[in-house]
């Protein structure tokens, strides 16, 4: 019997094929005989308690001129399909957390949902390096801007981040001596509204940059991607301007994955990636991590292949 799999993600139509790990995981799945339906999260619906989408049946092709093909929607029971990997990107508002109630009565229902909805609710990207306090950077969450204030002069220089974003967006460094600091933690606070996490400034992300790990099922994948900052800007996300060299683990990283991965596995975040700065875990990345592309180019690997083999055992079939 053909397996299904389910994918809910941002329109196919706008991702850059050659970069993009959704597609490197679609092609993965149609490579061994997978039926592959495409749902974007617009299309789910909960009809009486039953999960249910509005999905196209979908072919994907390693064309970068022409990727994909989709047949006419037609509704689908979620529950009757084999695996959905979830993969819309942030932010984790209101509509995200819906649209893991709905896959959660999917998985009710017997079909895998990779990452796991309730850990994708709970695994927040910024704070869940916290889980970790042996493995991550000095840090504070808060609104109080006197709190934040307090935290900045201890370190001396800190990165402000939203809790809700991706890829570089509204982070900014300030610290001590900074006449814009009160007006940055205003602003990102929103007078004091709105949580905000406050990390060490790590000034080795200029030259060592910010080494991007993944994992698949709790284990590192044996690449890792060392992302550097475009000249005259700090952040080193790929979507900011930073540029990805390959990169090997260290023995301190691979600490770090041996610490955290038992947590991944046992909360059923399949795919993640981690974010390591200087050997400080920054970041755990668990709605649409990126990188598989750039490491199998650089590695010779099939990082998608590693996560169907560990995800083809838990399968109910």
């Amino acid at each position: 019997m053909t397996r299904r799999l389910g994918v809910v993600m941002d329109p196919i139509s706008a991702i850059s094929p050659q970069k993009d790990s959704t597609l490197a995981m679609l092609a993965e799945g149609a490579r061994r005989g997978w039926a592959l339906e495409y749902v974007e999260l617009g299309d789910l619906r909960l009809r009486d308690g039953r999960p249910e989408a509005s999905a196209r049946p979908l072919q994907v092709r390693d064309d970068p001129g022409d990727w994909f093909a989709l047949g006419a929607a037609r509704v689908v029971s979620l529950d009757e399909l084999d695996l959905v990997l979830m993969r819309k990107d942030p932010p984790v508002d209101l509509e995200f957390i819906t649209s893991t109630w709905i896959l959660e009565a999917a998985e009710r229902g017997g079909t895998l949902v990779s990452n796991r909805p309730q850990s994708l609710r709970d695994a927040n990207e910024k704070l869940s390096a916290t889980w970790f306090p042996q493995c991550a950077p000095p840090s504070l969450v808060s609104r109080d801007r006197a709190a934040l204030r307090e935290f900045m002069h201890a370190e001396g220089r800190v990165v402000l981040k939203p809790l809700d974003a991706m890829a570089g967006r509204s982070v900014f460094v300030t610290g001590t001596g900074d006449p814009n600091a009160n007006v940055i933690l205003e602003e990102m606070t929103r007078r004091g509204e709105r949580m905000v996490i406050a990390q060490r400034y790590l000034p080795a992300v200029m030259e060592t940059g910010d080494k991007r790990i993944l994992l698949v099922n709790g284990e590192p994948v044996s690449g890792a991607l060392a992302r550097k900052p475009a000249a005259g800007d700090f952040r080193a996300n790929l979507a900011a301007g930073g540029r990805g060299e390959p990169a090997e683990l260290t023995e301190h990283e691979r600490w770090i994955c041996a610490e955290i991965g038992p947590t991944l596995r046992t909360r059923g975040l399949h795919f993640v990636g981690i974010d390591v700065i200087d050997g400080w875990l920054t970041e755990i990345n668990v709605t649409s991590p990126t990188g598989i592309r750039q490491i199998d180019r650089h590695f010779g690997l099939n990082v998608a292949g590693l996560m169907f083999d560990a995800l083809e055992p838990m399968l109910r079939r």
